[in-house]
C-alpha cells in the first residue's frame, strides 16, 4: 500500500462518517417538522433514563417515526459510550 492509498482510504472512512452524520440532522429536522407533539418529549424522557445509568449527549438519542401504510414505525437509535477495561 502506498501512501497516497492510505489517505484516500482515511477520505472515504471521513466520507462515510459526514453521510452518517448527515442521516442523522435529516431525522431531527424531520422528527422537529412532521413528528407528533409527543415524540420529543419522549426522546427527552429516554435520554433521562439512560443518563441514570451511562454518560451519554443529547444528540446520543435519535427517535425517528416513520409511517408505512396504515402501519407506524418508530425507530429508536441510541449510541452507547465504549465500554472501559
Amino acid at each position: 500500500m502506498s501512501l497516497m492509498d492510505f489517505f484516500r482510504r482515511d477520505q472515504k472512512n471521513s466520507a462515510a462518517i459526514a453521510k452518517e452524520r448527515l442521516r442523522v440532522l435529516v431525522a431531527h429536522d424531520r422528527l422537529r417538522n412532521n413528528g407528533p407533539d409527543y415524540l420529543p418529549q419522549l426522546q427527552r424522557d429516554i435520554l433521562e433514563v439512560i443518563r441514570k445509568y451511562v454518560e451519554i449527549g443529547d444528540d446520543d438519542v435519535v427517535v425517528n417515526l416513520e409511517n408505512q401504510g396504515q402501519t407506524s414505525i418508530l425507530e429508536l437509535n441510541v449510541t452507547l459510550p465504549d465500554q472501559k477495561p
